[in-house]
């Protein structure tokens, strides 16, 4: 009988250890436990190249090429929109819902880091990157000592013409295509004219959110030469004589049917007007603007900076990627995996910032594109001016903007008032 029981009590045993071992070798197969795949939600704006109309049909290629290289991680792909993406980024991280890695700029990167939502990329940003990358990039991609961004590609801000209709209506020659392609506010103004003359719209001043804003304050600040900012970015300085003068050349080039009043449009539409070719330029344009809509025009296309009295000062995109800090160091690690794989990679690196048109931040990688307009739009780096889009407040500031131009455009304030409203406000958001 003893013999029986400690026969039962072995087989017991042996059950048992069986058992556990299925359970773990089913526990690696459906991904549970130590060897499971980690799951990071990408957040995407429409910045990579648009396949066969789909936005989101390259991001799912890049995905596809990064999961093959590591099966222990799953990337799930959502775009968003410029025009409601901002605010859903917003309202997700306030949720606790926020994606584990966004493609964005600066601007709202760095406040989110500031807010204490991103996982810091220090571990990232090693010393063949700070020797590769210029130190502007890098200060505009960290809050301090932390890097919350990690960069990759820049490419600058201006303006465009519909090349196709000046040559039509023999405008062409009122166009300097020599060097930077500088200007000044009354050459600017003689062509507008002409456009008019002959029937043809001028550029929106689109001013209904603060979608591409970069594009009408670059705009102001240029006309007159009123910086934005003061240089130590310590104070906003757009309210000097200067920029009261350039408000006001605006709306009155606006009452002259010079402009086009776009108090109801967004960037965005205004940009649709001119790819429709309803009108004849565009005051927000950059190499990458003209990848993503280059199947939607069927015109030849000119870049110009804003004009100036002296040398353009562009504002410039800084493009790059952040890691959400959702309290999963599982998916922080797999997200910088992604992060760096989208930067860095032999293969898809040089591809991903040739897809957003614009230009790699570090000089170890080589894109290669054709056509005069990169090769001016390169060049127009030596034109950035002070990079202010992470001062502290700088998202709540971009608020105020917009207002300031619609009060303008419609009559409602002075320009030099309403510029100083303006700066009174922006400079709040900075203390």
């Amino acid at each position: 009988m003893k013999k029986f029981i400690s026969l039962i009590l072995v087989l017991t045993l042996m059950c048992s250890l069986f058992v556990g071992c299925a359970s773990k070798d089913e526990e690696a197969n459906t991904g549970s436990g130590e060897s499971s795949v980690v799951e990071i939600d990408f957040w995407n704006f429409p910045n990579y190249t648009v396949i066969d109309e789909q936005p989101g049909k390259y991001e799912e290629q890049l995905v596809a090429a990064f999961e093959a290289k590591n099966p222990g991680i799953k990337v799930n792909v959502q775009m968003i929109d410029f025009k409601s993406g901002p605010e859903k980024i917003n309202t997700a991280i306030a949720a606790g819902t926020a994606p584990d890695v966004l493609y964005d700029a600066p601007g709202r990167i760095i406040s989110w880091g500031k807010d204490g939502a991103l996982a810091r990329l220090n571990d990232m940003i090693d010393e063949g990157v700070k020797s590769n990358v210029s130190e502007s990039i890098l200060r505009a991609s960290r809050d301090g000592d932390n890097y919350y961004m990690y960069p990759t590609h820049h490419a600058p801000f201006m303006m465009a013409f519909n090349k196709t209709k000046l040559e039509e209506l023999g405008l062409m020659d009122m166009v300097n295509l020599e060097g930077n392609r500088a200007w000044t506010v009354d050459e600017f103004e003689a062509l507008l004219k002409a456009l008019n003359d002959a029937g043809e719209r001028g550029p929106i001043v689109f001013a209904s959110s603060q979608g591409g804003d970069q594009g009408t304050r670059a705009f102001i600040a240029n006309l007159y030469d009123s910086p934005i900012t003061n240089d130590d970015l310590t104070a906003y300085t757009v309210n000097s004589d200067n920029g009261a003068k350039s408000l006001q050349w605006m709306k009155d080039m606006i009452e002259a049917g010079y402009l086009e009043n776009g108090s109801a449009y967004d960037a965005g539409t205004a940009i649709d007007e001119f790819v429709a070719g309803r009108v004849a330029g565009t005051l927000l344009w950059s190499p990458g603007l003209q990848k993503i809509y280059a199947e939607k025009y069927d015109f030849e296309t000119v870049f110009l900076p804003y004009p100036n009295s002296a040398d353009p000062k562009l504002e410039f995109l800084v493009g790059g990627l952040c890691v959400l800090n959702n309290g999963d160091d599982a998916k922080i690690e797999a997200s910088k995996k992604f992060v760096d794989f989208i930067a860095n990679d032999p293969e898809w690196g040089a591809k991903n910032i040739e897809s957003t048109g614009s230009f790699p931040v570090d000089k170890r990688i080589k894109v290669n594109y054709e056509g005069a307009h990169m090769d001016y739009n390169s060049s127009m780096s030596d034109f950035y001016s002070t990079y202010y889009n992470t001062i502290p407040g700088f998202v709540e500031m971009r608020t105020y903007w917009f207002p300031t131009l619609q009060a303008v455009i419609n009559g409602d304030k002075e320009a030099q008032e309403a510029l100083d409203d303006f700066v009174e406000k922006s400079n709040a958001t900075i203390k």
